[in-house]
């Protein structure tokens, strides 16, 4: 009885207990799948193609749907109310600053984890199988496309500077809605305040109307994630997953590394407490652990992290840009990727060869921010610029989902602390506010 109020009453139970029944759906959708005799047999790609990925989808485009007039609207509200526009500066110096040093940390955990394990040798490649290598197709071409175009920093500003915004936000690009979020807000900061505070209020309405919307969009959240775990589920089983096992736990044992470790000590190291956020933002890791989106959480983390004691204008600012620059989760996975090809080809890397692995990684990474499927995006460019045979990433198309899960959390995780480290940073961190809403959850 207790169980079932709890699960009716808190969204995370009820995201967890869609989990649970995804998992087992999709195992049997699987054996349907792979049995021509079951009497469902016919019906699986109907059941998949119209009623359980059209479930997944709605809710991923339903928080895509929000997040671009959340980061518009808040971002403004945010930077218009600052003291002056070189505190903006300075706070944007150092996230960038924060964002390369803790990327680079990822990447090495990678390295190191991948080399003292080696999870790509004693595998015969006889016994892997080869996903579908359309999707690696696609991602080769983009890759190809984007090998002549200049990378890293002239890249990021070309990117980031729309030349038309309303395209921009209807494509969902965020680094281009962002710099314009900036500019827009500092030039509001300094108008006469009565000139301004009509089109402040209008945006902080457009804010609280679209946190109060997202309240409303979690609570289609569990049947989402029921959709679209059970699809991955019933596409590849466990199957795909045993003979790369290895790979798996060493990619999730470097993420637990790094969280616990590396964010564990930088957060102890600004007198924060790393457990306390993993408890605040538990519902949204679940969440984003499942949808392996980090889209569908980015706007409760926005909302929590200021209801745990950072300002609107740092919330706004670092968090989105984060997800385009801070990807720790990803950059330590593609790390052990890289390795693990080289392995699985009898491949040994020198030393000066993992450096330049570390440096293209860091320049790959953020010269095609935003291009769909960028994870295997970055690994074919690295792996081209190598001389490391790119085909072999179709081994592990299979298992890509359930890594992809994994550094979607690591991804959050870093995301929602940075907020924390530069708040202090910045002397704008409100501790007793932290204290009385960390008692709320925990109360809860």
């Amino acid at each position: 009885m207790f169980l079932l109020t709890k699960i009716k009453s808190n969204i995370a139970y009820q995201i967890l207990l869609a989990l649970i029944l995804g998992v087992l759906f999709g195992l049997y959708l699987h054996h349907v799948n792979a049995t021509p005799t079951h009497w469902l047999h016919d019906s699986y790609k109907g059941l998949i193609v119209n009623i359980l990925k059209p479930m997944g989808d709605i809710f991923i485009k339903l928080i895509k749907m929000i997040v671009i007039p959340i980061v518009l609207s808040t971002l403004i509200v945010g930077i218009a109310n600052m003291e002056s526009a070189k505190k903006l500066g300075t706070l944007g110096g150092k996230t960038i600053l924060y964002f390369e040093v803790v990327t680079t940390l990822a990447i090495v955990i990678g390295i190191v984890m991948a080399n003292v394990f080696q999870p790509g040798t004693g595998i015969d490649t006889s016994t892997l199988h080869m996903s579908d290598t359309k999707a690696l197709t696609s991602f080769q071409a983009t890759s190809s496309e984007l090998a002549d175009k200049p990378h890293g920093l002239v890249v990021m500003i070309l990117d980031m500077i729309p030349s038309n915004i309303v395209a921009s936000m209807a494509q969902a690009e965020m680094l281009p809605v962002i710099f314009f979020s900036v500019l827009f807000g500092v030039s509001l900061l300094h108008l006469p305040k009565e000139t301004k505070e009509p089109l402040l209020n209008v945006f902080k309405g457009i804010s609280d109307t679209m946190f109060r919307l997202t309240s409303t969009i979690m609570h289609y959240a569990p049947i989402g994630v029921f959709g679209l775990i059970s699809v991955t589920i019933a596409q590849f089983g466990f199957a795909a997953l045993l003979p790369l096992a290895k790979l798996v736990i060493i990619v999730y044992a470097a993420m637990a590394l790094f969280i616990l470790v590396v964010l564990g000590l930088i957060a102890r190291l600004s007198g924060l407490s790393l457990f306390k956020l993993l408890y605040i933002i538990k519902d949204e890791l679940l969440l984003a652990f499942s949808t392996a989106s980090s889209e569908a959480v980015l706007p409760k983390i926005m909302q929590k992290m200021e209801a745990y004691g950072v300002p609107k204008s740092i919330t706004g600012f670092v968090i989105p840009t984060g997800y385009s620059f801070n990807l720790d989760g990803s950059t330590l996975y593609q790390s052990i990727a890289v390795i693990f090809i080289a392995q699985l080809n009898g491949i040994d890397l020198s030393l000066i060869e993992e450096i330049s692995m570390v440096i293209t990684l860091m320049l790959a990474s953020k010269g095609i921010a935003g291009v769909p499927g960028v994870s295997f995006v970055v690994l074919t460019t690295v792996l081209t610029a190598m001389g490391l045979p790119v085909e072999s990433l179709a081994f592990i198309l299979g298992v890509d989902r359930i890594l992809d899960m994994g550094r979607t959390v690591v991804n959050v995780v870093g995301n929602s602390l940075a907020s924390l480290i530069i708040a202090k940073w910045e002397n704008k961190y409100d501790e007793k506010k932290a204290d009385l809403y960390y008692a709320e959850v925990k109360n809860s």
